[in-house]
């Protein structure tokens, strides 16, 4: 069996007690690496250093002691195990030692206990560690989502804020124009002379022709921005030809794709996910990338969809990948996480970002498209036998 490395600081003023322990450790499976102090200054220097996996100090020594290498290792902040190794110092002060924060406490006559008490130990201290990182993450997770719920407050009322304006400014004017020239219709007809001139009238019923048509298209532009219609008349695939163009349009960024399945058939919640993510993504790539070329790719792998959307632009930070200003990116996660999918962002300094999107198929989706590639399979072999003949 391989040794497994040990990096211990042993505060002792005995050579040949550091080399019983170390013999001791090594007996028990250890592969011991150590540095021996025996002053405070020493003690605080090596500590300082950092990289250790364990503490081992004799009770009393000339000019220092393990108690106050306690205190000094509690003050550090550092969570390491820390087992006294020393002669007789009598039950009251041993357990004294325990209530300050030693792990163990164990006699130089009885050193068989110390490669199981430091196996122990290092267990636990693992323990605590993934416990403190869960607690951290944890915390972290719940600091994210108060963000992103706050966020997603505030989109939604600059959303209404937006429709609002939109309808009261652009709609509203709109509907005024239109009462207004029904108003100059009616009076003109009241006329004594307004049945015998009709033109002007029919001229006015034509300008409202107009107003009218583009009434309908500012309500056809306000409900394509709340949700595309093509994403339910026509699918998922549809729909990302579209914003890919509308994109394309709207910034100049060329937005290359590449789909690798011509009718892809999901449920209406993995599509918006998909969906929405995908607008996300291209956001980004607009704000933030200053990219000059977007592929985009969209296919079944395996069980799963995938998205893949590419930039030629900065490159994302690690750093930038989570925090107060990557909710966009929290967002996206969150949506994929609901469909028990995942986001995977790389960015690479000069060479731009790359977004992959993977959600499952649900049972319904995976059997149809297993069924359209068997038929397709089965078409292809006809046709080849056919031209074989």
């Amino acid at each position: 069996m391989m040794s497994q490395p040990l990096n211990i600081l042993i505060v002792e003023d005995s050579e040949d007690d550091l080399v019983f322990v170390v013999r001791t450790l090594k007996q028990g499976g250890y592969e011991v690496m150590h540095e021996r102090v025996d002053t405070e200054a020493g003690f605080s220097a090596a500590l300082a250093e950092g990289g250790w996996d364990l503490i081992i100090a004799d009770y009393n020594l000339p000019q220092f002691n393990a108690v106050e290498a306690l205190i000094l290792l509690q003050k550090s902040g550092l969570d390491l195990p820390f087992i006294i190794v020393s002669g007789a110092i009598g039950e009251e002060t041993a357990v004294a030692a325990m209530k300050l924060g030693a792990h163990d406490y164990i006699l130089k006559s009885s050193l068989a206990r110390l490669a199981p008490a430091v196996a122990r130990e290092l267990r636990e201290a693992a323990m605590r560690r993934e416990r403190r990182q869960a607690t951290e993450d944890l915390l972290a997770s719940r600091e994210q989502l108060r963000a992103l719920a706050a966020h997603l407050q505030s989109v939604r009322e600059e959303e209404r804020k937006h429709i609002t304006r939109e309808i009261h400014d652009e709609l509203g004017q709109s509907l005024t124009g239109f009462k207004m020239d029904l108003a100059w219709i009616r009076n003109r007809v009241q006329t004594k002379d307004g049945l015998a001139n009709r033109q002007p009238v029919v001229d006015k019923i034509g300008e409202m022709g107009k107003l009218l048509d583009e009434t309908a298209g500012l309500v056809r532009r306000l409900c394509t921005e709340l949700r595309p219609g093509i994403l339910d008349d026509l699918g998922l695939t549809a729909a990302i030809e579209w914003q890919a163009q509308e994109y394309q349009n709207r910034t100049g960024i060329p937005c290359h794709l590449a789909i690798g399945v011509d009718d892809l058939k999901v449920d209406a919640e993995q599509a918006t996910a998909l969906f929405r993510i995908f607008q996300e993504i291209l956001t980004n790539v607009a704000r933030h990338a200053r990219a000059t070329r977007v592929e985009t790719r969209l296919e079944i792998a395996g069980a799963n969809i995938l998205l893949e959307v590419k930039d030629n632009g900065k490159g994302i930070k690690d750093s930038e990948k989570s925090g107060k200003k990557s909710l966009g990116l929290v967002g996206m996660r969150e949506r994929a996480l609901l469909l028990g999918g995942e986001v995977e962002i790389h960015g690479e300094p000069g060479k731009g970002t790359t977004v992959r999107v993977i959600i499952p198929l649900s049972k319904v989706d995976a059997d149809l498209v297993n069924s359209a590639s068997a038929t397709s399979n089965a078409e292809a072999k006809k046709t080849t036998a056919t031209g074989g003949r």
